[in-house]
């Protein structure tokens, strides 16, 4: 049996003349999602925090699998509604179980409403969204990279914030789960220096609202 052949590291053009990330790959879901949502500064703090309970989900799965799912996601938990997902009952959480459309996991399920109560704490306060991206002094970190190889699994920053949220009673927000959450939110930019995302991206970080 022939060998495979390794997985890319580097940029790869697509049909369509595009340098991408290698990782998009060719599903034109996963593709769309590179080209209009991953690393694209997000100041929206309820944005924010559907990305980051969808990321705890992906523990140990990849994104691909939760992003086909996120539609189902959305209507499981209530449009990612803070107030009512801290709210949830024992009887909400066994429905959420039984929900053929989401990662059934009960702790990944369970960690939601803690979540959602820290949302609410940080929201009454500074805001969830300045508290957060505060992490990176606001404004997205930019290190152009040559290959996958060169992104880190976590930062000194991501491991600050996982601190941060686990110190405030958060489940499933590890340092390197916090860490994709970072990039997939653009508080840092990793599109590799030959992806046609990496400059848009940086032009986006230059617009944050504070």
């Amino acid at each position: 049996m022939p060998e495979k052949a390794p997985r890319p590291r580097e940029a790869i053009v697509h049909a369509d003349g595009l340098c991408r990330c290698p990782w998009a790959g060719a599903d034109p879901l996963y593709v769309a999602y590179h080209d209009e949502e991953w690393g694209v500064p997000e100041w929206n703090d309820r944005q924010l925090f559907e990305k980051l309970i969808l990321d705890g989900f992906q523990a140990g799965l990849s994104w691909i699998t939760i992003l086909r799912k996120r539609e189902a996601f959305r209507a499981a938990f209530d449009g990612f509604e803070p107030a009512k997902i801290a709210r949830y009952s024992e009887k909400k959480l066994a429905k959420l179980m039984a929900d053929p459309g989401i990662v059934r996991n009960r702790a990944k399920i369970k960690a939601a409403p803690a979540l959602a109560r820290i949302y609410l704490d940080l929201q009454a306060k500074r805001g969830f969204a300045r508290h957060v991206w505060s992490f990176v002094d606001g404004r997205p970190l930019v290190a152009p990279r040559k290959s996958l190889a060169d992104i880190p699994a976590q930062t000194p920053q991501s491991e600050a914030l996982s601190k941060d949220l686990r110190q405030r009673g958060g489940n499933f927000v590890g340092p390197t789960i916090v860490y994709a959450f970072m990039q997939a939110v653009g508080m840092v930019n990793d599109h590799l220096g030959a992806c046609h995302r990496h400059s848009a991206c940086v032009a986006l970080g230059k617009k944050a609202p504070w």
